[in-house]
C-alpha cells in the first residue's frame, strides 16, 4: 500500500519538498544551464540544526541522505529564477538583459565610416561594396536578405545606398544601429564636400580629380560585377523568375521607368503563384497590407509632390534657412531614380522658380557630387554651403536625407514578413530580380564610361580575377585604383 523507501529517504517515486539550497548552488546553475536547473530541484537542502522531520509521517526524514551528510546549509525562502542569474534557459548562454553592449555599434560605425570614404561610382558600386564588406567578408547577412534589403530600398524614396546602410544597421544592432549605420556613411561625403564647397566659395573653381577617378571605376566595375554574380545566383531560384529578369533587363535597356520595372514585376511574379489556396488566418501577414506599406511611398508621390511644388511655385521667394529644409525633405520624401532626376528637382525650383542657383552653380553641385565618395544625395550639401554656409549645409543634408532614415525605421521590421508570406515572398522575388536587372543596365553605361582605353580596361580585368579567384578585400582594390590614376595622370596620361 505504501511506496517503498530509500533508507532513511523520501519515496521512490514521490517528490522532495525541500528547498533549494542556497548562492554556492545558485552559482553552480550559471555553470550548468539547464542540467544544473533540473539538479536543483531534485536536490534536497536541510535546515540549520539537525535533520527536519515530517510529524505527519511517523518522524520519518523528508529528504535524502545528503540532508544528514550537510545540516549546515540553509535554503533561501523561494527558488531562485533562472533568469535572474544570468542563463538563459534554452541556449544556456548568458544573458545581457538591461544591459548594451557597444561593440556592435562600434562595428557599424568603423565599417560604414570606411565605406564612406571608399564608395565612389554611385549607388550600383556602394551596392556591389555592401555585398561584398557583409554578405562574402563579414557574414553579417546571406545573399538572399541582402537582396531583399535591395529590393526594400528600390520601392521606397530616397538614395538606395544610404537605405542599404540604413537596413543593414538596423539589422545589426536596431533602431540605434540604424542611425549609426546611416550616419557614418553619410559623414564622410559631406564632410568632403563641404571642404570643396569652402574651395569653392574662396576660389571659384573645382578641383581636378580625373586621374583619381580614371584608375578607381575601373576597379568599380569589377566590383559590381562580382556583387551581381553572387546575387543572381541566389535570387534566380527558378525558371519563371529567370524569364521575368530578362525581360526586366529588355525593358531597363529600353528606357522603362525604373518603379514601373519593378513594381511590375512583383506583380507579375505575385499573379504566377498559384492562387488555388485560399488565404488562413495563420498566414503571416497578408500580401495587401503587408505590400501597403511599400506601395505607399509610390501613391503618395504625387500628393506630396504637388504640395510642396506648390510652395515653390512662388517665383522669387527669398533664401531662408526653413524654406532650404523644407526643399530638401521635399526631394529626399519623393525622388526615385538616379542623379539626373534630382538634378531636375533642383533646376526647377532652385534656378527656374526661386532664382537661388545659376546654370553653372547647379552643374558643378552635380560634378561634386559625381566626384566625391559616397551618397549622390550630399549634392544638397555642396548647394547649402554655397547658398548659406555651414550651417545651411548641414540643413540640406539633414532635410533631404532624413525621409530614408524615417522610410527605413517603419518598413525594416516588416520586411522577414513579407519574406514569409506566400504572396508577398512572390512580390519581393520579382522585385529583386528587377532590381538586379537595373544594376546590370546601369553597370552597363558606367562601364562604357570607366573602360576608356586598353589600360583602364585590364585594370577592370585584373581587379575582376583578384575578386573572384583570389577574394582581394575592394578596399585594397580601391586604393590600388586611385593609385594607379594618380600615377598616370602624374605620367602625361
Amino acid at each position: 500500500m505504501f511506496p517503498a523507501r530509500v533508507p532513511g529517504g523520501f519515496p521512490v517515486h514521490g517528490r522532495p519538498r525541500g528547498r533549494e539550497r542556497g548562492a554556492s548552488r545558485d552559482r553552480s546553475l550559471a555553470g550548468n544551464g539547464r542540467q544544473a536547473v533540473a539538479a536543483n530541484w531534485r536536490s534536497p537542502c536541510s535546515p540549520s540544526s539537525g535533520a527536519s522531520r515530517d510529524r505527519g509521517n511517523g518522524g520519518e526524514p523528508q529528504f535524502a541522505a545528503t540532508q544528514r551528510d550537510a545540516p549546515h546549509l540553509r535554503c533561501p525562502t523561494a527558488p531562485v529564477p533562472v533568469s535572474s542569474i544570468g542563463v538563459d534557459a534554452v541556449s544556456h548562454e548568458p544573458t545581457s538583459a538591461g544591459t548594451s553592449d557597444p561593440t556592435p555599434l562600434r562595428e557599424l560605425a568603423a565599417v560604414f565610416l570606411k565605406l564612406g570614404l571608399i564608395a565612389f561610382g554611385g549607388p550600383a558600386a556602394h551596392v556591389g561594396l555592401m555585398e561584398d564588406e557583409f554578405v562574402r567578408r563579414r557574414k553579417w547577412l546571406t545573399h538572399e536578405k541582402f537582396a531583399d534589403l535591395l529590393a526594400a530600398s528600390n520601392l521606397i524614396p530616397g538614395p538606395n545606398s544610404t537605405e542599404m546602410a540604413i537596413y543593414i544597421g538596423q539589422q545589426r544592432a536596431g533602431f540605434r544601429g540604424l542611425v549609426v549605420a546611416g550616419a557614418c556613411f553619410i559623414l564622410p561625403a559631406t564632410l568632403i564636400v563641404m571642404a570643396i564647397a569652402w574651395g569653392y566659395q574662396r576660389y571659384g573653381t573645382l578641383p581636378q580629380l580625373g586621374g583619381l577617378l580614371y584608375g578607381v571605376k575601373p576597379v568599380i566595375i569589377a566590383v559590381i560585377v562580382q556583387a551581381l554574380w553572387g546575387l543572381a545566383r541566389k535570387s534566380l531560384k527558378s525558371a519563371r523568375l529567370a524569364f521575368l529578369g530578362a525581360a526586366a533587363l529588355a525593358l531597363g535597356f529600353l528606357g522603362v521607368h525604373e518603379l514601373l520595372l519593378l513594381l511590375g514585376a512583383g506583380l507579375l511574379a505575385t499573379a504566377s503563384v498559384s492562387v488555388t489556396r485560399k488565404p488562413s488566418a495563420t498566414d503571416p501577414v497578408k500580401s495587401p497590407n503587408g505590400l501597403a506599406l511599400f506601395a505607399w511611398p509610390a501613391s503618395s508621390k504625387g500628393l506630396l509632390g504637388a504640395a510642396a511644388t506648390g510652395t515653390a511655385a512662388a517665383a522669387g521667394v527669398k533664401f531662408g534657412l526653413l524654406p532650404l529644409f523644407l526643399f530638401f525633405l521635399k526631394v529626399g520624401a519623393v525622388l526615385y531614380g538616379s542623379g539626373y532626376v534630382l538634378l531636375a528637382f533642383l533646376r526647377a525650383d532652385l534656378v527656374e522658380r526661386w532664382h537661388w542657383l545659376s546654370e553653372a552653380q547647379l552643374l558643378d553641385a552635380i560634378a561634386v557630387g559625381q566626384i566625391t565618395p559616397g551618397p549622390l544625395f550630399t549634392t544638397a550639401t555642396f548647394v547649402g554651403y554655397v547658398l548659406g554656409g555651414p550651417g545651411a549645409a548641414l540643413l540640406a543634408t539633414l532635410g533631404i536625407f532624413l525621409p530614408a532614415f524615417v522610410f527605413v525605421a517603419v518598413s525594416g521590421p516588416i520586411i522577414p514578413r513579407l519574406r514569409n508570406s506566400k504572396w508577398a515572398g512572390a512580390f519581393l522575388d520579382g522585385v529583386v530580380v528587377a532590381s538586379l536587372a537595373l544594376m546590370v543596365v546601369v553597370t552597363w553605361y558606367l562601364a562604357r564610361a570607366a573602360l576608356v582605353d586598353g589600360p583602364t580596361v585590364v585594370l577592370a580585368a585584373v581587379s575582376a580575377v583578384l575578386l573572384f579567384r583570389f577574394r582581394v578585400n575592394s578596399v585594397w582594390l580601391v586604393l590600388g585604383g586611385a593609385a594607379v590614376g594618380l600615377a598616370a595622370s602624374f605620367l602625361g596620361r
